[in-house]
């Protein structure tokens, strides 16, 4: 039987065991009375270009009705814990890292493949005792883009492919995949998935279950015409690996989106532009869909695990905001705010500033300084320390969407998730998106409202940032939101 990997271990499990390594017992001088056993506490560190938003409750949606929008008031207390969030939406810049970082594994693949003559200084296989280790890339091995032996510069230019009309040499988004693997820690906790049947029954009027339960997961691949299919297998649970997903995921931004979302415009410099150029580094990323956006949260968490050197070793996940958690940030944990700031005005009355990114008026996108995104941070943040919480581009959550959502979803870090079956209807394939965009009137802006969108499009308007649950802190270190 294979062992599971210590990072796919539960959460709770790794932070015993390491909680357990740090300990230092200690002996009573109480006469054999209990008096625990010392551990040693951790505060972690502030994740790069992130805030922390501290624990806090509030009442979710519209406070207030409107007719002309035809919109009820519609509130729901919830509390949600302590998290980091990136300050600013992802731009094209840190995106970008996502995509070279794909062409260079792939390229570093083909430099140690036999057909590419086999360098194996670009694959480790060994470590430095001569002891097998699970093959992975050599990093430190740099790519010979200068001056490639002849096998050497076949492995770099099979990823790039030559335009048929102009001729020029660029690199082929379609052989831009990123593989990854995300252990479902909810599902594999869940008492009903339990290995042991007699501990998924805790009553002893019942029997214990006979059969083993009926479990769903993910598995990507890619087929004989090149294409990606990603399949859900049903059956009888085995064991830990039947909660490993498997994806695939092309990670290259839809740069067409600005000619698809809009008919009978003339947008095709933005398509030739927006993400290559470096014009528009620091603005937010678009044509980016729930799913290529949920593979650069899992390449950043890889990323900074493999930073740290140290195999096995647990960090939370960099991943997509709950529904809850964005409004929350957003609305600065206040019941009164509809947007992330006080009031109900879209712009200052006595200086005339908009406070965000939007479409002021009928036809007129210019009216508050821009005519499609702004550069990240451009505007004032809200009293939690976040920018572009309104405007800008419209943000992926990690939260399903469904008619009643909100009546289905706990009130203690509320979140609904559902992964469709390619067989299932389309509708189930549709995720929560907040804050609305540069596209949007202020009305859409408003961050007490839900929007939605199918998790496999890609839009002009839409883009994302990252968030971490925050694990230990020191005592103080905690922060009272109302007080910022």
């Amino acid at each position: 039987m294979k062992k599971l990997p210590l990072y796919l271990l539960p959460a709770a499990m790794l932070t015993l065991s390491l909680a357990a390594g740090c300990a230092s017992g200690r002996r009573s001088a109480a006469g054999g009375e209990v008096t625990g056993v010392g551990g040693s506490a951790w505060a972690e560190p502030t994740p790069y270009g992130m805030v922390l938003v501290g624990r806090g409750s509030m009442e979710m949606g519209p406070q207030k009705a409107d007719s002309l929008w035809n919109l009820d008031a519609d509130t729901k207390g919830m509390s949600v814990d302590a998290f980091w969030m990136d300050e600013t939406e992802v731009t094209n810049s840190k995106y970008k890292q996502f995509v070279f970082w794909v062409r260079d594994s792939i390229i570093r693949e083909r430099l140690a493949d036999p057909a590419y003559g086999g360098n194996e200084e670009f694959k480790i296989e060994e470590d430095k005792q001569g002891n097998p280790v699970t093959p992975h890339l050599n990093w430190s091995k740099p790519i010979p883009w200068r001056n490639p032996g002849e096998d050497e510069a076949r492995a770099i230019e099979s990823l790039y492919r030559v335009n048929p009309i102009t001729g020029a040499k660029e690199l082929d988004p379609e052989q831009l995949n990123y593989r990854y693997e995300v252990f479902n820690h909810t599902e594999a906790a869940k008492r009903a998935n339990r290995l042991d049947p007699r501990r998924r029954q805790y009553n002893t009027d019942l029997a214990a279950p006979t059969t083993n339960p009926t479990i769903s997961k993910d598995t990507a691949f890619i087929d004989d015409n090149g294409e990606i299919r990603t399949e859900t297998i049903t059956r009888s649970l085995t064991g830990p690996y039947d909660f490993l997903n498997n994806y695939i995921v092309n990670v290259y931004p839809d740069t067409t989106v600005w000619v698809n979302d809009f008919e009978n415009a003339y947008n095709e410099p933005y398509v030739r532009m927006y993400f290559s150029n470096g014009g528009y580094s620091e603005y937010p990323v678009v044509g980016v869909s729930w799913e290529q956006a949920n593979a650069f949260c899992n390449w950043r968490t890889d990323f900074l695990r493999k930073s740290l050197g140290r195999e096995g070793v647990y960090v939370e996940p960099y991943r997509l905001p709950t529904e809850a958690e964005w409004e929350y940030a957003a609305r600065a944990g206040q019941n009164e705010n509809m947007y992330p700031w006080e009031g109900d005005l879209t712009m200052s009355e006595d200086r005339g500033c908009f406070y965000a990114n939007f479409k002021p008026n009928d036809g007129n996108y210019v009216k508050d300084g821009h005519i499609i995104t702004s550069r990240v941070g451009t505007y004032s943040p809200n009293d939690f320390g976040l920018y572009d919480m309104a405007g800008n581009v419209s943000e992926w959550t990690s939260t399903a969407f469904i008619e009643g959502v909100t009546d289905v979803t706990s009130d203690l870090n509320p979140e609904y998730r559902y992964s469709a079956a390619k067989e299932e209807p389309y509708k189930l394939r549709r995720k929560i998106v907040r804050g609305g965009s540069w596209k949007d009137v202020a009305h859409n802006i408003r961050s007490d409202l839900r929007m939605w969108e199918y998790q496999n499009e890609q839009r002009s308007y839409i883009g994302f940032r990252c968030v971490r649950s925050q694990i230990g802190f020191a005592r103080g270190q905690q922060l009272d939101n109302k007080r910022r």
